[in-house]
């Protein structure tokens, strides 16, 4: 089986999300730290561009929201620190 490239972005946003998670979960990274919204941004975004590709409305609609949340995190936290 052939794995496009676009798979395996997608891939690796799931895998940046999924250990951020349990970064937050072992509490290695705070919920309230960039690290943690950059994070799931970058994911997010990785798998955007793979569902671009192969693309499946309810995975968008998540990973578009998640995106979303996240941008809301990072503005957050770049206003509560100036």
């Amino acid at each position: 089986m052939l794995y496009a490239w676009y798979n395996i972005l997608g891939t690796t946003g799931v895998a940046t999300i999924v250990i951020t998670y349990v970064l937050l979960q072992t509490e290695k990274l705070r919920s309230d730290s960039l690290y943690y919204s950059l994070l799931n941004a970058f994911g997010a975004a990785l798998i955007l561009i793979s569902l671009y590709f192969e693309f499946n409305f309810p995975s968008f609609v998540v990973e578009f929201f998640w995106l979303l949340i996240s941008l809301f995190g990072i503005g957050k936290y770049l206003v509560r620190n100036r």
